[in-house]
């Protein structure tokens, strides 16, 4: 029974949620605006093994002002029902698909890496490649090193920085059948290093056409214990115990 750190389980069918959790010890809730944040929410209060991040997703078109300021309003107030902002980042995906400019993206997320030192908590990323670089940037200016970038893949130098501040990542499904995310897991620290699932976010290889929940991490645990040359229960105790470390659980 592992810990999945970063689900969007408020995009499960309602019916479906009971049975997810009851494959994972726990799981990170993670939210995309204030609908999400407000769900999200919700379900924490409901299920005891569900703990809730907030925060607005990067790869869509930018909250009004209006807007933004209701969402950091909301946030405040609920912040002791949370245990971390997220999911916040940049729009890598969304910068391949049109023209944008990510300025406004890049001083959203400035505003959250503000929000989360003044409430004393973790951050969840959304910056791979290159963006990993500017929200390495931010993170510095601002002093705040509990971050943790899920599903991250990105450069050599990104990798040398990330480590050398501590950053957390979280290994997706995928490892099963990506070669560049094997990597990764031989070149990052064990201890650095969370599970997730992202679902319902879909993955190929043995996981087609199957609905993504808790119980794909068992094979991620299978390639990182593997790659890492020690026992299934030896990386899964690990990476358990970090995350219960960096999320204080």
């Amino acid at each position: 029974m592992l810990i999945d750190a970063h689900i969007h389980l408020d995009q499960y069918r309602e019916e479906e949620v009971p049975n997810i959790l009851k494959e994972a010890q726990l799981v990170i809730a993670v939210s995309t605006d204030l609908q999400s944040c407000k769900k999200t929410l919700t379900l924490s209060q409901t299920f005891p093994n569900v703990k809730a991040t907030f925060g607005f997703h990067p790869e869509q078109s930018l909250p009004s002002d209006r807007d933004k300021q209701a969402l950091f309003h909301w946030i405040r107030l609920h912040a002791q029902e949370m245990i971390a902002i997220g999911e916040v980042g940049l729009p890598y995906y969304r910068k391949q698909a049109q023209d944008l400019d990510e300025r406004p993206y890049i001083e959203l997320l400035d505003q959250f890496i503000q929000l989360a030192k003044e409430l004393h908590k973790p951050i969840v990323l959304h910056a791979v490649y290159e963006d990993a670089l500017i929200a390495c940037d931010l993170l510095e200016r601002h002093g705040v090193t509990r971050a943790h970038f899920h599903w991250f893949k990105g450069s050599e130098e990104a990798i040398v920085r990330m480590i050398h501040n501590g950053y957390f990542i979280s290994i997706t499904p995928d490892c099963v059948y990506e070669a560049e995310i094997q990597a990764l897991i031989k070149r990052y620290p064990l201890e650095l290093m969370m599970v997730e699932t992202d679902g319902p976010w879909p993955f190929e290889g043995p996981f087609e056409k199957a609905r993504t929940s808790p119980y794909m991490m068992a094979k991620t645990i299978d390639v990182i214990s593997s790659l890492k040359e020690m026992t299934v229960q030896e990386a899964a105790k690990i990476v358990t115990r970090n995350t219960e470390r960096f999320y204080d659980l």
